[in-house]
């Protein structure tokens, strides 16, 4: 059932995140043929002002207690992410689950859902920066910090910012169909379904030798040499070092394997590729990189980012082209 929804709002509430729930199911789209509704906004004590994270506040005319008619209860995130939940809060998201109904978070919030003991035994993602805190604070929970959601009916948790659109469009589609879920996604100009997850929005580190280190000009050679075939024995040559010796040195520098230090680095130069050279075609892309082959190269990118480099592309060119 997905009719009658409720997001709680607490003291340094996220506006952006807020606002996803409000804009997917606060807005009245009845007069395009979608279902209306009913929404709305609930805090710890309507009586008091709520200070958002954005620099703004905002005053809430439901308590809690509008929690226990909802069928779907969101939790929006609130600075500090890190925060101690209030017991009443807690056990408002317990009850909502005990009489049947759903609870979901976007970002950070799912400390909430865990603190409440809603996901122990269970998959759970959040933001990609705060995975590493959550699966240490709750070790009972299987934190994955790949997806954009995860749907554990009736417990949904997803990933930083925009991926709650995600969840809420997934949640539509899984209740009401897929037209539905369209016809919404196309009023808000946002895409239906988004493949791939986190990984192709973080940042991926590549770790780089310290300065001075025997092994620098080296990797600045095969930095500059992708394309070619890199093989340990001639990297340890370039290095005049056994392979043994080389490979040793190269994790003791590194904190990884020449193998691995390669991929991403082919990787990153596919990324850049990918986004700045709409012109070339894939398995130019691949040959240039180092990877060979269009196959080879999704499969590693599929693999290590969580989408196809198409997928990549199109994401990357169309924030270009927004901006």
């Amino acid at each position: 059932m997905l009719r009658n929804i409720a997001v709680v709002a607490l003291d340094g509430v996220s506006p952006f995140e807020l606002s996803i729930f409000s804009e997917v199911f606060g807005v009245d789209r009845t007069d395009r043929g979608l279902p209306r509704y009913d929404f709305a906004i609930a805090t710890l004590d309507p009586r008091r002002v709520i200070r958002t994270s954005g620099g703004f506040d905002m005053l809430v005319r439901d308590g809690l207690e509008r929690l226990e008619e909802a069928d779907v209860v969101a939790v929006a995130p609130s600075k500090p992410y890190e925060r101690e939940y209030e017991p009443e809060v807690l056990e408002a998201l317990r009850r909502t689950v005990d009489r049947g109904g759903r609870v979901l978070s976007v970002c950070s919030s799912a400390f909430a859902l865990a603190a409440a003991g809603l996901l122990d035994g269970k998959r759970a993602t959040t933001h990609w920066m705060h995975a590493p805190l959550m699966a240490e604070r709750f070790p009972q929970v299987q934190v994955d910090p790949d997806v954009l959601y995860v749907d554990e009916d009736p417990v949904f948790t997803s990933a930083g910012t925009a991926a709650g659109i995600d969840l809420c469009l997934h949640l539509v589609r899984k209740e009401q169909g897929a037209e539905v879920a369209n016809a919404l996604a196309r009023s808000m100009v946002v895409a239906p379904h988004r493949s791939g997850g986190q990984a192709q929005f973080v940042a991926t580190p590549v770790p780089e030798p310290r300065p001075g280190s025997t092994l620098a000009p080296v990797l600045e050679w095969a930095t500059a040499h992708l394309a070619e075939e890199l093989t340990v024995e001639l990297l340890a040559a370039r290095a005049h070092m056994s392979e043994r010796t080389f490979t040793r040195r190269f994790r003791s520098v590194t904190g990884t394997t020449p193998y691995a230090w390669v991929l991403q680095q082919r990787l990153l130069l596919a990324e850049q590729l990918l986004e700045g050279r709409p012109d070339l075609s894939m398995e130019e892309v691949a040959s240039r990189s180092g990877f060979g082959t269009a196959a080879a190269m999704r499969h590693h990118f599929v693999r290590e980012r969580g989408t196809p480099p198409s997928a990549y592309r199109r994401t990357f060119r169309a924030e270009v082209q927004a901006g």
